[in-house]
């Protein structure tokens, strides 16, 4: 008796280690998925720009461009770390496989808050930048928004209105969040414009 239970435990250990290899496995496929249609999204992204745009008096610019489906505003760029992502028009869970997306508010109103995955070259990153890190901002306008990091925090999930709502004592004009690493808050990154 005591050997049949020793042999179901081992039996069982060697079935959740697999199980957990294999977790393992379908996260890195599933992060080098998401970087590989970032990259894709974002030499689309930048191939429309520099395509020469003529703007006739009374005709809106180009806020959005939509490649498969998904409309973008523009992208994400931090030199330091050599990180450019495209960033939709509007979050979901099925586009924060492809990108990052809006959140809420808006760069001309300097309350833009983007969501990210955690994905190891998405948002990942961004727990280790130091206030001061430089930003950027491409819109499809191509015009270039300047940023600095300014502070970081975690919040729980409830904490949606601190997250997203900018008020008077707030110092953001820009922010950026992903799950911490368990999953159980969220780790936000606020910036400061530094251009006028």
């Amino acid at each position: 008796m005591r050997n049949k239970l020793g042999n179901a435990l081992i039996a069982l250990g060697v079935l959740a280690l697999l199980a957990a290899v294999l977790l393992m496995g379908y996260n890195q496929w599933d992060s080098t998925r998401a970087e590989k249609a970032a990259d894709r999204v974002l030499t689309q992204l930048e191939e429309s720009l520099a395509e020469p745009r003529t703007i006739y008096p009374g005709e809106p610019a180009a806020d959005t461009e939509t490649i498969d489906g998904y409309d973008y505003i523009g992208y994400l760029s931090i030199p330091s770390i050599g990180l450019a992502l495209p960033v939709m028009q509007q979050w979901s869970y099925p586009g924060l496989k492809i990108a990052p997306g809006r959140y809420s508010g808006a760069l001309y109103t300097d309350d833009l808050v983007i969501a990210g995955h955690d994905y190891a070259r998405h948002f990942r990153p961004l727990t280790h930048l130091t206030v001061g890190t430089e930003v950027l901002f491409v819109d499809m306008n191509d015009n270039t928004w300047h940023y600095a990091v300014s502070d970081t925090e975690v919040l729980q999930p409830t904490q949606i209105e601190e997250m997203a709502v900018k008020t008077p004592d707030s110092n953001w004009d820009l922010t950026l969040f992903t799950c911490t690493t368990t999953g159980q808050a969220r780790y936000a990154l606020r910036c400061v414009r530094t251009d006028e």
